[in-house]
């Protein structure tokens, strides 16, 4: 059975995400949250929420923990928001807010 979990508009860019994602994709959950616990990177801490989230609905459904490992985990752009900061002349350089979502999947069938 697979259990899933998703954090929309997050206030971080997507490539940040997915340098922290892509170090945890092949570890169990439970080590992926030790892992990101004492990763220095900003982005560490929206995805251990998410792996939080999706380890409490699995548990909600009596899954067991040792038997659950990554399906999937997406880090997809979001909207930007579209910003400008005024320079000399009257010029304005026009700049973006990024936004990402997360989705992580998790499953306790057979390991891949």
């Amino acid at each position: 059975m697979d259990y899933e979990a998703t954090a929309k508009y997050l206030h971080m860019s997507t490539r940040k995400l997915r340098l922290v994602s892509d170090s945890i994709r092949e570890l169990s959950p439970a080590s992926a949250l030790v892992a990101l616990d004492h990763m220095p990177k900003f982005a560490a801490e929206p995805i251990a929420s998410v792996i939080r989230s999706v380890l409490a609905n699995a548990k909600q459904k009596q899954a067991k923990e040792e038997m659950l490992r990554f399906k999937t985990i997406e880090v997809m752009g979001g909207p930007a928001m579209k910003r400008f900061r005024a320079v000399s002349r009257g010029q304005a350089h026009a700049y973006k807010k990024r936004m990402t979502h997360i989705r992580v999947v998790l499953t306790d069938e057979g390991v891949k």
